[in-house]
């Protein structure tokens, strides 16, 4: 096999193998090595009666669902599938969800197979919890393990530093490792369920430093530091075909936005060779991988704006947001194109969700791509609908006794509804993947009648009773009061999978009130109890954060902080709730009372050193003095934050968009491509 070992027969037990080391050399990027492989010979003789197989034989027994040809389409054609925000393990302990996440991944794995592909792209959130349980890292581990380790040669090569692209204890991508046999490599970033946290010790792990020990993913795109973020590409090659790949990890969108208006955030690219003379024709493909949130109305500090994405860049997969948009869509620059493959199980009953989930193939050649979307059928369907009470006052009275038991019926009805249309879409997703099935089982060299289904007979995880789908009803309630969502789930019971969340009540926005002002101009009347009026969903309950609810709370002038410091103890206290850091409030305690008690040292240094302070002045002798001293130590950081948050908000993204940026090759088949940075001026 690829390795070097060669598999043969024992005639004494014939269902043993016994594997001959057989070392060979490794051949440079290039090379013609049909010379080198006659002249192949074993470093180590068959003992015995041993003797090798003909070689038009393969002993090694492959399971139908493993058996895969060598490479994608092509020898040119590097073959990537795009998947994102897996989630495993959400609802891990529900009785008929529980199962969703697993058998959505097993699909994706599957299909990769299926159409040959030579990688599978993971753009952040593989775990729904960055503490994963072991029944949730067990489960993973047995599916990443059936459907990623093979005997099949892998068809392309990493041709950059790999120690600095991965994180590794090896130094390498898993399937160069001589005591592993991976045949479908994995590349992943970290989103923001399943990012590093402390556990047990200083050092920063991930879920995703486990299968990456254990060689069953390629982890990358982590950046620990705090001030700057220095994106090291992984240089692929396959043929002709040179991609670059780009990956970051989740980081909290306030920072890394502020990084980037900074000009703290560089890009490694391959440096051009001067003796090149078809530099267009040896291009990387540039591709992006990020996980954060996009541009789409939460403000101008919580997201990276498409604005910030360096212009040469060719193909951006965002993670992060769960709709699925696979199409390629040009940005808002123009000048490369984004795919938003959205999540394989639906995490939040939204109308993002509700749209069908499809898994990308795509197809990069020289510099050209194509992307092919496939529909997942191991997804369980999901409707959602909305109706006012208002519109049946003509039917129905709010002051009536029994007005809970008519509303209660006719939201019955539409509930009904919208369970007979979630189930026509999971036989028309049914039906459509069994197409798309019988085409990839046509389009293959080596057609075999099981490869017709859409799904494998070696498939295992599957969704648990398919027919109890998901459904939400937006109720907007003015004038009525609401039902109790647990009794009125209890009715459909063994025909939805989630009875106890099925009502979403809100109220209608009122109309605003208008006041002619003293200049003669219209001004909005504000009016009392307005927010009230406002509908209030559980997504934005969702959104509410620990910090913010410590800010608000300490920021008033009764309660301002002397020795702490708002900010800090609010993202201390968001690590001990969400990530179960134990040590997070103490460690900022400890840092926050150790920089003060620095500042108050150096404070009596320089009173000393003055010698003319006669009258002790300058001198801190009571804890009074000391208290005003971290006072307005504490006065100055809060001052110096608003001032930030102001100039911050002042600067235009359109400014940092880069010029003068162009393609950057590497023609060398035997040395890996340099990287050097950006000038400051192409970077955004």
């Amino acid at each position: 096999n690829r390795l070097g070992y060669r598999h043969i027969f024992s005639p004494v037990c014939p269902s043993k193998l016994h594997i001959l080391n057989m070392p060979r050399r490794r051949i440079p990027i290039g090379e013609d090595n049909s010379e080198d492989e006659e002249e192949e010979v074993s470093m180590e003789e068959p003992r015995g009666d041993e003797s090798p197989p003909p070689p038009e034989e393969d002993p090694t027994p492959q399971e139908p669902g493993q058996q895969r040809s060598g490479g994608g389409v092509d020898d040119e054609t590097l073959r990537i599938m795009l998947s994102t925000d897996n989630h495993l393990g959400y609802c891990e302990k529900d009785p008929i969800r529980g199962s969703d996440s697993f058998a959505a991944l097993e699909e994706v794995l599957s299909l990769a197979r299926r159409h040959k592909c030579d990688m599978v792209l993971l753009a952040g959130d593989l775990f729904h919890d960055n503490k994963p349980s072991r029944r949730t890292l067990h489960k993973t581990m047995e599916i990443l393990r059936r459907y990623c380790m093979g005997p099949n040669p892998v068809q392309f090569q990493i041709v950059s530093d790999q120690a600095a692209n991965f994180r590794s204890v090896h130094g390498t991508v898993n399937y160069e490792d001589s005591y592993y046999s991976v045949d479908l490599p994995i590349f992943s970033i970290h989103g923001n369920h399943d990012d590093p946290t402390r556990d047990g010790g200083t050092e920063m792990l991930a879920a995703l430093d486990l299968l990456s020990v254990s060689n069953l993913v390629n982890y990358f795109g982590r950046h620990d530091e705090v001030d700057k973020v220095e994106v090291s590409p992984i240089l692929i090659r396959k043929g002709s075909t040179r991609v670059a790949l780009y990956g970051m990890g989740s980081m909290r969108d306030e920072r890394l936005n502020r990084m980037w208006q900074g000009k703290k955030v560089r890009f490694l690219r391959p440096e051009v060779d001067a003796e090149d003379d078809d530099e267009e024709e040896n291009a990387f493909f540039n591709i992006f991988a990020l996980h954060q949130n996009r541009d789409l109305g939460r403000g101008s500090k919580n997201c990276v704006h498409e604005s910030m994405i360096p212009e040469w860049m060719d193909l951006v997969v965002w993670g992060h947001e769960h709709e699925c948009l696979i199409e390629a869509m040009e940005s808002a620059v123009g000048t490369y194109r984004i795919t938003q493959p959205g999540s394989s199980v639906a995490t939040s009953l939204s109308a993002g969700e509700s749209v069908r989930k499809h898994v990308g193939i795509l197809d990069v050649r020289g510099n050209q791509f194509r992307i092919k979307k496939l529909p997942l059928s191991q997804v369980r369907s999901f409707s959602m609908g909305e109706v006012s009470l208002n519109d049946y006052m003509n039917k129905i009275d709010p002051d009536d006794p029994k007005i809970d038991d008519i509303v209660s019926d006719l939201l019955a009805k539409e509930v009904t509804r919208l369970i007979k249309d979630a189930r026509e879409k999971t036989k028309f997703l049914m039906e459509d993947a069994e197409e798309a099935a019988k085409a990839a089982a046509l389009e293959s060299d080596d057609f075999e009648p099981e490869e017709a289904s859409y799904l494998s007979k070696d498939h295992k995880c599957k969704i648990d009773k398919p027919d109890q789908v998901l459904v939400r009803l937006r109720v907007e309630h003015s004038g009525f009061s609401t039902l109790n969502n647990q009794r009125f789930g209890a009715k459909f019971v063994g025909d939805v999978a989630n009875p106890s969340d099925i009502l979403l009540f809100h109220r209608r926005r009122q109309g605003v009130e208008t006041t002619v002002g003293e200049d003669g101009k219209p001004r909005a009347k504000k009016k009392k109890g307005s927010k009230l009026d406002q509908p209030l969903a559980p997504d934005d309950l969702e959104e509410l954060n620990v910090e913010d609810l410590v800010k608000d709370n300490l920021e008033t002038s009764e309660k301002k902080l002397e020795l702490l410091h708002e900010p800090e103890l609010g993202l201390a206290l968001e690590d001990f709730v969400s990530k179960e850091q134990r040590q997070a409030i103490n460690e900022a305690v400890a840092d926050l009372l150790s920089k003060s008690q620095k500042k108050l040292i150096k404070r009596g240094a320089v009173s000393r050193g003055a010698g003319d302070d006669t009258d002790g002045t300058n001198k801190i002798t009571t804890a009074n003095a000391i208290r005003e001293v971290c006072k307005q130590e504490s006065e100055k950081a809060r001052i110096s934050a608003v001032i930030d948050a102001e100039e911050e908000g002042s600067d235009d993204p359109e400014k940092e968009k880069g010029t003068n940026v162009r393609r950057a090759g590497k023609k060398s088949d035997t040395v890996s491509p340099r990287l050097n940075y950006e000038s400051d001026d192409s970077i955004p």
